[in-house]
């Protein structure tokens, strides 16, 4: 990093020179870049490249590292590969001369500086541990030995046997180890046998039955025409609360699996945009528009797909609870981050709003949100914004509603995530007076 950072204060040093010289006498740009010392520079002016070496030409600067400097007017900077071997690449506009300059310095005698010191510290490294080694098993192997068994009992625990315990010992420096590790295990395995007996439970005593009454509607709902109209209100109510208990019953699943900490990410990399559209195509409102503003059709986040995919169904089930079926999806870069490393997922509604207060309150399991029980009416059992926030969370990023900012009565709910990219430029300040001189 030290000399990185030495190359990056020589090339600004160097590119006020250059500007200064081109300020003087324009016209003799090989002049300018000539100069001074031997590393190989590269000049964009009026259209047109200019180099004092051939082997250093636009082909070789990276595109992100151009679009930085030549369109965003930024100082920035790139280890790349030049031949056989990684060099810098650092990028300064020269405002005042419209140019635009580089110059690239091979890394070559700092990896050869960094393979032998690893070389030197691998031997020093083997030796030291080949001798630690051999003084550990002579020294203390009689004290080693309780923490193998300790490890191989800890092994055995992580792959389900939580019957494993640690033999008692008459040394007692290690009785308070091994005593603290048995309650330790017998803690853990009373806690998964009871949420193991939860989950059983629910599943048992809820989902059978739900079932049963399910098979049992959908025979009767095969008949309906044939009911008084009466009995064709009640069928229907029956369905309705018969699906509603399903949706309870997996969802309480769901928030015992968080509880039991059993949940599992698999992330991949996902084009934000697409993704969002393919959820919305299997929800309860597949027609809800999704905005995307400029920047972010290309955006991508690294998540568990169905995790995700849950989420959004999720809010546009609440939006569309309390909407009337009319909410919008816009997909935004954070305001709060000029970085531009996070982005927004924001699903508004035209429905009541929130009430003061309410905005935590939501995400709470078993909440429907207001006094009266209004927010999620009579379709939910409060569930569905706690497991998206418990999803959220474990993406590391963050969720929350307010209402909405446009002055049209509705509430939002945003999704924070952050933005996965990679192998981007480093933005780079100009070096400070002291760093120059």
């Amino acid at each position: 990093q030290q000399r990185e950072r030495s190359e990056i204060n020589q090339a600004f040093a160097n590119a006020k020179r250059v500007q200064t010289d081109l300020l003087a006498n324009p016209t003799d740009v090989i002049g300018a870049l000539e100069q001074f010392g031997s590393a190989k520079r590269l000049l964009y002016s009026s259209g047109v490249w200019t180099s004092n070496a051939q082997s250093f030409t636009q082909s070789d600067i990276p595109t992100s590292l151009k679009t930085q400097v030549v369109t965003n007017l930024k100082a920035a900077n790139m280890i790349s590969n030049h031949g056989a071997n990684a060099a810098i690449i650092v990028g300064i506009p020269l405002e005042r001369a419209n140019a635009y300059y580089f110059e690239l310095e091979s890394l070559r005698e700092t990896q050869d500086a960094l393979r032998s010191v690893f070389i030197a510290l691998m031997l020093s490294g083997a030796i030291t541990t080949a001798v630690g080694i051999g003084l550990g098993l002579l020294v203390s192997g009689r004290t080693v030995r309780p923490l193998v068994l300790a490890a191989q009992a800890a092994s055995a625990i992580a792959e389900g046997r939580f019957d494993t315990r640690l033999e008692t010992t008459q040394d007692r420096d290690l009785q308070m180890l091994t005593t603290a590790f048995n309650d330790m295990v017998a803690t853990l395995q009373t806690r998964v046998e009871r949420d193991a007996r939860f989950t059983s439970d629910v599943s048992h005593e809820l989902r059978s039955p739900l079932m049963t009454l399910a098979a049992s509607a959908q025979v009767m709902y095969s008949r309906r025409g044939e009911l008084p109209e009466r009995s064709q209100a009640a069928l229907d109510l029956l369905i309705g609360d018969v699906t509603r208990f399903q949706g309870l019953v997996k969802d309480l699943l769901e928030i015992s699996r968080f509880d039991a900490g059993a949940i599992r990410l698999i992330k991949e990399p996902l084009a934000l945009l697409e993704f969002v559209r393919q959820a919305i195509a299997v929800s309860s409102l597949p027609r809800t528009d999704v905005i995307f503003l400029a920047g972010t059709d290309q955006i991508m986040v690294q998540g568990d797909k169905r995790r995700l995919a849950r989420v959004f169904a999720n809010l546009i089930d609440n939006a569309r609870i309390h909407s009337g079926g009319n909410p919008k999806i816009i997909i935004q870069f954070a305001d709060d981050d000029p970085t531009k490393s996070r982005v927004w997922v924001i699903v508004e509604d035209d429905g009541r709003g929130l009430m003061e207060g309410e905005e935590e309150k939501i995400f709470e399991r078993f909440s429907r949100g207001g006094s009266a029980g209004q927010r999620a009416g009579s379709e939910g059992a409060g569930l569905g914004l706690a497991l998206a926030a418990e999803h959220i969370a474990l993406h590391s990023g963050s969720i929350w509603a307010e209402n909405r900012r446009d002055g049209i009565r509705g509430a939002r709910f945003i999704v924070d995530l952050d933005i996965f990219v990679k192998n981007q430029p480093a933005i780079l300040a100009p070096p400070s007076t002291e760093a120059s001189s």
